[in-house]
């Protein structure tokens, strides 16, 4: 879960809901979870508004985008650059 939170992804579901916000964790499946979110046409889904966080079920997912300006390159790549722990054997 280290660099989730570089990424403000825009996930559209399958049945045109469009969704963006800071991805808090992804698994095996595609199962997303969004934090603090909104949704790209409110005034199609006003319902959604009061949303904040949601878990997206992997399998209605149609897309993800990551848009090149949402991402934190160069947070992104400090954390990549700091050394890995000494493993014991």
């Amino acid at each position: 879960m280290l660099f989730y939170s570089f990424f403000k992804p825009v996930v559209e579901l399958k049945n045109d809901l469009s969704i963006c916000r800071t991805l808090h964790s992804v698994d095996q499946y595609l199962n997303i979870k969004l934090t603090n979110i909104s949704v790209t046409d409110p005034e199609k889904y006003p319902h959604m508004l009061s949303v904040k966080n949601c878990l997206i079920q992997g399998s209605v997912v149609r897309y993800m985008q990551l848009p090149p300006d949402e991402v934190h390159k160069q947070l992104l790549q400090d954390a990549a650059r700091k050394e890995p722990l000494p493993q014991k054997q």
